[in-house]
């Protein structure tokens, strides 16, 4: 009895050991550590910047010069005559101008920037969508690889014992030698899916690892997240309107639209008022002021405007062309994974069908072993057969909650 205590207490303590890592922890681990989240996080900023560099524009515009000419020649008229003077001279002053009007130009620009700013805070979801995405199937590849190593595990026990038994029976003369090198030769097959197994795990947690950026025990407990995925119709209504990759691409267009008004606009120059006050100092002394409108209209600029006019015409029509090629990329997709769903649904329930069955093969073959009634062929397929489809039913559960993954990623989902 004390020796069962000590055996529960010594379990009990490495459970309370053993660290768990949710899938959620994981997720904010790597958004928090990817440097792919950093730079789109950056771009952000530096969308910001411009949009408030686009506004300053509109706001008034003062500058101070200053000129100092040690020699200067000055023309003075004398009788009719012109004299000449060497001497310095200096003036300084300061200018303010304020725009007024530009046919919307300015207001254009502004708006364009303002909405290259969503764009940028929706490439930032993207691809936090798709890090969720990527973490997700490696995180429940841990969770697959793990139990199929469980499985291989008992498969290769019980090769062993029927390879232990083959020896015994050839011993007897019972049966031959070709049984127990038959078996030999599964229990090898056995070990190498097991190896292949265990460092397809290794790929796993190292990437996943590098993900989180710490490193992450073999020993470490993981959630049954691949039970939890779920999916039905009334989400999928929501992907074309959530997608991340679909909504920055349609306000590219509204940028490359408000671009193109501005291009556009700028053939009707601009209004300014322009105020001025200098101070000069050559051969007199006296100060200048100037409080005026201005108009500036580009008569002639060799065709660059009208250029500019036409790309910012091809732009707009490239980001149109641009969102629906994308637009139908995610429509097929969209559909083929829901086509793909329902398949390993239904290959779920083949394969819980199918490990019964074959389960029940599995005692009769072993039990008609031993009566001499089968042969070690028979009796490896069965068993065989029996971790084969419990390595099946693994394999479609994890393609199933991959492709319910891809559909969060579709919709931007980063949880």
């Amino acid at each position: 009895m004390s020796k069962v205590i000590v055996l529960f207490l010594l379990l009990f303590t490495v459970s309370l050991d053993a660290k768990i890592l949710t899938l959620k922890e994981t997720i904010n681990k790597t958004l928090n550590a990817h440097p792919d989240v950093e730079q789109f996080v950056l771009q952000i900023e530096q969308s910001h910047k411009v949009t408030a560099s686009a506004k300053a524009e509109q706001m008034p515009q003062i500058t101070l010069n200053a000129t100092y000419n040690p020699t200067q020649t000055y023309v003075l008229p004398v009788n009719g005559l012109f004299n000449t003077k060497e001497g310095a001279g200096w003036n300084t002053g300061v200018t303010l101008k304020q725009k007024i009007w530009d046919f919307s130009q300015t207001t254009a620009k502004i708006d364009a920037q303002k909405v290259q700013e969503k764009i940028a805070n929706f490439s930032l979801q993207e691809v936090k969508s798709l890090l969720a995405y990527r973490v997700k199937t490696q995180y429940e590849l841990m969770q697959v690889q793990r139990e199929a190593m469980a499985v291989q595990e008992q498969e290769l026990k019980a090769k062993e014992a029927l390879y232990t038994q083959a020896v015994a029976l050839e011993k007897q003369g019972l049966k031959t030698q070709a049984d127990t090198l038959r078996f030999l030769s599964a229990i090898s097959i056995a070990k190498e899916h097991l190896a292949m197994t265990k460092a397809n795990f290794l790929k796993a947690k190292t990437t996943l690892s590098l993900y989180i950026n710490e490193p992450i025990e073999d020993s470490v407990e993981l959630e049954n997240s691949i039970s939890k995925s779920q999916w039905n119709g009334e989400q999928g209504k929501k992907v074309l309107h959530q997608s991340p990759t679909l909504q920055g691409l349609y306000e590219g267009i509204q940028k490359n639209r408000l671009l193109h008004q501005s291009t556009k606009a700028s053939r009707y120059g601009s209004v300014d008022v322009v105020v001025s006050y200098t101070h000069q100092n050559t051969l007199n002394q006296y100060n200048s002021t100037l409080v005026g409108v201005t108009y500036t209209l580009p008569i002639y600029t060799g065709g660059k405007t009208q250029s500019q006019i036409q790309q910012a015409q091809l732009s707009k029509q490239q980001a149109q062309v641009a969102y629906d090629s994308k637009a139908l990329i995610v429509k097929e997709e969209y559909a083929r994974l829901l086509i793909d769903l329902e398949r390993y649904r239904q290959t779920l329930d083949a394969k819980t069908v199918q490990i019964e069955t074959a389960k029940s093969t599995q005692d009769i073959m072993e039990a008609r072993y031993k009566e001499g009634l089968v042969t070690y062929i028979e009796i490896l397929d069965a068993t065989t057969g029996v971790y084969m489809a419990q390595l099946e039913r693994l394999e479609a559960q994890y393609a199933k909650s991959t492709i319910i993954h891809r559909l969060e990623y579709l919709k931007g989902e980063t949880k």
